[in-house]
């Protein structure tokens, strides 16, 4: 697919659109009442829907299930928080998808948005790493746009994928956010993360032992609230904490230790919610030339301490709005410098997959910040600084063709024929690709021919 749509590709869209839609209405009942039983996410839903249909037997239907599937062996691995905008077109099926590792403590935020005419439905699902067969992650959590998003609790610290596909043939612009969110409330009332100023881990006593939690200064008697729902377990005195209260976390098989209070308001077995008053914030115990300040810990069952600060900390990063131009999604740009890399995600600091040559052809597939996520004609993705991209409306030269020439639908010897060029065709090059040109014929039909045509 390039500039202008081939004439016979869209109407064998158009065709296939009608069978879709036809034989999606005329599934049988029985066929609708299994898939209501069988618990699916949408994705599964809908394909098996397309499989009910026959169309996964279509070249269409198979694009969209192979989309879908190297999606999740090609995702780009992104830093959280992130944000991206782009394009999926209706005759060319596409999915997206992003890697990230979040800590646990943190619950990942998705927002998936669409536009279009017809906007398309969108099927987000989130995945998890799987160490056993790397090519099947596990499936975790899922929406689609009949719902905003989703907010999911990471369980453990592995890679996780996001992946994003709409339906067929719908074209629509969509915009995907990803952020993280503690998934404890801040346990000292009116403060965040700021006022924390000693860290998991720090020497204690001369080096004996480490600081299994965090301290958290603010004036005396600031109210220490309850982080989570739950019931208090303990409220006593030790010499090493002072006065203490233990909140049970059950949903999360852990428990909340509050230390170095001035005063204690709760009482054993008392069920708590999440911004109730468990008592005032002192130096008691060994705090005691310290100034004032909370000691909070978690202990999980069955392990012991971990550090809580993943589970309280609040990212006050914002992700980057979009600034780069939304009239390239969908469409090929060319490489406007030399040496131009291809990062592995839209940074500096991302891996650089290699470099382009000066006018070399990019499809431009979505937006980040101030970079392109873009499409090479061998299928490699990647991103690009928006800078350094041109649009093709400036032909780089003009020529006349020796002999007749076949116009590709693709950068590749053995790609189909559009049509052929008759000898003496004047065309316009539009961008070079290793020992291909892409041109414009005087009727405005775009695509490839071999370098040695030229010659």
């Amino acid at each position: 697919m390039f500039l202008n749509y081939h004439h016979a590709k869209v109407t064998s869209v158009c065709c296939t659109l009608f069978l879709f839609l036809l034989l999606m209405s005329g599934c049988s009942p029985e066929k609708t009442l299994r898939g209501i039983l069988k618990k699916q996410t949408p994705y599964e839903r809908y394909l098996s829907r397309l499989k009910d249909a026959k169309l996964d037997q279509t070249a269409m239907g198979q694009q969209w299930i192979s989309a879908g599937e190297r999606a999740l062996q090609t995702p780009a691995t992104i830093t959280l928080p992130f944000k991206e905008t782009g394009y999926f077109p209706a005759a060319e099926p596409k999915a997206t998808s992003y890697q990230f590792t979040v800590k646990r403590g943190q619950k990942v935020a998705v927002r998936v948005q669409s536009q279009g005419k017809e906007a398309p439905q969108l099927f987000v699902d989130l995945f998890e790493a799987n160490a056993s067969d790397p090519a099947k992650p596990n499936h975790v959590a899922n929406a689609d746009t009949t719902g905003s998003g989703f907010d999911y609790e990471i369980e453990e610290e592995l890679p996780h994928i996001l992946r994003v596909q709409p339906e067929l043939l719908r074209s629509g612009q969509y915009t995907v956010t990803i952020e993280t969110m503690p998934v404890l409330a801040f346990p000292v009332q009116g403060r965040d993360s700021r006022a924390i100023q000693s860290f998991w881990g720090a020497d204690r006593d001369a080096g004996a032992r480490r600081h299994e939690g965090i301290d958290i200064f603010a004036p005396r008697r600031t109210p220490v609230v309850a982080s989570v729902d739950g019931t208090v377990t303990r409220v006593n005195t030790t010499p090493i904490g002072g006065k203490v209260v233990w909140l049970s976390d059950n949903k999360r098989r852990q428990s909340l230790y509050y230390a170095h209070l001035d005063s204690q308001l709760v009482q054993p077995g008392q069920r708590v919610q999440v911004g109730d008053t468990l008592g005032l914030l002192g130096n008691t115990g060994n705090a005691r030339t310290t100034p004032p300040h909370l000691h909070f810990g978690i202990y999980r069952f069955g392990q012991g301490a971990v550090d809580p600060y993943p589970y309280v900390h609040q990212d006050r990063a914002k992700p980057s709005e979009l600034q780069v131009d939304e009239r390239h999604f969908g469409n090929w740009t060319r490489v406007a410098r030399s040496n131009v890399t291809l990062r592995q995600a839209p940074s500096t600091s991302a891996t650089a997959l290699g470099t382009l040559p000066q006018h070399a052809p990019v499809k431009v597939l979505a937006g980040s910040g101030n970079w392109f996520k873009v499409e090479l004609p061998d299928g490699q993705l990647g991103y690009v600084s928006g800078s350094l991209v041109e649009p093709l409306d400036k032909p780089l030269q003009t020529v006349r063709l020796r002999q007749q020439t076949p116009l590709l639908d693709a950068s590749d010897s053995l790609a189909a024929t559009k049509l052929t060029l008759p000898v003496d065709t004047t065309v316009r090059v539009l961008a070079r690709y290793q020992d291909h040109l892409l041109v414009k014929n005087p009727a405005g039909e775009t695509g490839w021919v071999a370098n040695a045509a030229l010659q």
